[in-house]
């Protein structure tokens, strides 16, 4: 009787110690009805984020009274740069401006204007969809653009500028789109892809275009690699689609050509056709890099 119970009472306490193993737990494969509420918050994201932007940026242009035609638009000059001849430094200015017609809902258009020391002319350098892409003092170094005035992104002079125009020239004088017909208004090559490869030769000065310049991700092929700024890392499918982390650019999602995302530098939202929402960056000079 005392043997029985004893090992009555061992079998207990082994049991309590080490309890039987159970089977693994298999995973649960996901229902038809979670794969389906998946794909639905995705496109509610893409819904929100990149076409919610577009449809308001519309809805503002239909009501407004933009010019509607290249003919009907106001192409002087805004005065915001001296004459050339008032200025004796090298100098280096970027500017963007909202594009025209339906164009601006979605993008900017962007040029670069240079003159060195002691030069009496700027030089404007642009890309555009009709006849040779790149042109040269077609329109007033400063002027506006389908009536919209422009927005300077760097202004840099001096030495520096001395040293990155002989650069700026290189980079226009073998811009790889530049014969007829190799103009593509999306994803690019257009005029904000030729100011950026222009950008990606000079990272020197430390400024991106902004989020809204449609075409400035366009690349030839599958890239990935340093961001143009150098401060960051990128993927990019030939701007159809990618994904930018850096210092410079923050962080952008590309979605057919229209980004979204945040600035770390200067805290923003970057909406597609309103470009960047929040603190103003200073305009990139060689003093507030």
């Amino acid at each position: 009787m005392t043997n029985a119970r004893n090992a009555t009472i061992l079998q207990e306490l082994v049991t309590e110690k080490c309890p039987p193993v159970s089977a693994p737990v298999q995973p649960v494969p996901m229902t038809f009805n979670q794969r389906s509420q998946s794909r639905t918050v995705v496109m509610l994201i893409i819904l929100v984020v990149f076409l919610a932007p577009i449809l308001a940026r519309a809805l503002i242009y239909a009501v407004g009274n933009n010019p509607r035609s290249w003919r009907d638009a106001d192409w002087s000059s805004t005065g915001i740069l001296p004459a050339a001849s008032d200025f004796q430094p090298a100098r280096i200015v970027v500017f963007t401006s909202t594009a025209g017609a339906w164009k601006g809902v979605f993008s900017v258009h962007s040029w670069i204007a240079v003159k060195r020391a002691n030069e009496t002319r700027w030089s404007r350098y642009d890309v555009v969809g009709w006849g040779n892409p790149v042109r040269v003092n077609n329109w007033p170094v400063d002027g506006r653009w389908y009536g919209n005035a422009p927005v300077i992104l760097a202004d840099i002079a001096g030495p520096e500028a001395e040293m990155l125009i002989p650069r700026i020239e290189a980079t226009v004088k073998a811009y790889d789109y530049a014969h007829a017909g190799d103009y593509r208004i999306w994803p690019g090559p257009n005029s904000n892809s030729f100011i950026a490869a222009v950008l990606r030769a000079t990272p020197e000065l430390g400024v991106m275009l902004p989020p809204n310049a449609i075409g400035r991700d366009f690349r030839g092929s599958f890239y990935a690699g340093r961001t143009d700024s150098g401060t960051g890392v990128e993927l990019n499918l030939r701007g159809y689609a990618g994904v930018k982390v850096g210092w410079v650019e923050g962080v952008e999602v590309n979605l057919l050509g229209l980004v979204a995302g945040f600035d770390l530098r200067h805290p923003g939202i970057k909406l597609p056709g309103f470009g960047r929402i929040g603190i103003e960056p200073p305009v990139t000079t060689a003093q507030a890099r």
